[in-house]
């Protein structure tokens, strides 16, 4: 019975770390499901504007999509190691579980939590990455005359009013 109560504070620790990671992935992922969303709008927008010859405004767009494939590539690697710290962070528990019978194992629980740890802080680094750019992107759309100069935005180009 004793080895039973072990074996569940065993998993307690590691798991506020699941739960915690899980709410950074919720994150990341709602962050990436916009962009790719923008992106493939300003694709859209980009393909619309060559094939009208609107050389300036495909320029614009091309401008753009470039910096969002930025940010695209950013939160991958955020999104990414965030699931790797997920993954680790249950092998660890799995391993603690083990430990009780295997010490070894509780060796490489230690091991693999503090991997999953750092990979944890480096899907951090890699979000603030991204937001830092997104800041930034806004602002350069901002300055972009091209873009400022092209109307309507493209989702309400041809729809008339209610």
């Amino acid at each position: 019975m004793q080895d039973i109560t072990r074996l569940f504070q065993a998993f307690v620790a590691p798991s506020i770390f699941v739960s915690a990671t899980a709410l950074l992935i919720l994150s990341i992922n709602v962050r990436l499901m916009g962009i790719v969303s923008r992106l493939r709008q300003y694709v859209h927008a980009k393909y619309d504007a060559a094939k009208s010859e609107r050389t300036q405004e495909a320029e614009a767009y091309t401008a753009q999509i470039s910096l969002i494939e930025r940010r695209a590539n950013l939160i991958r690697h955020s999104f990414l190691l965030a699931l790797s710290s997920l993954a680790g962070t249950i092998s660890s528990c799995l391993l603690l579980g083990l430990g009780l019978y295997w010490k070894n194992a509780a060796v490489g629980a230690a091991v693999v939590f503090v991997a999953a740890m750092i990979c944890l802080l480096a899907a951090t680094l890699y979000y603030i990455g991204e937001v830092t750019v997104s800041l930034s992107s806004v602002r350069d759309e901002a300055r972009d005359s091209r873009f400022m100069d092209l109307g309507a935005p493209p989702e309400i180009r041809g729809h008339h009013a209610l």
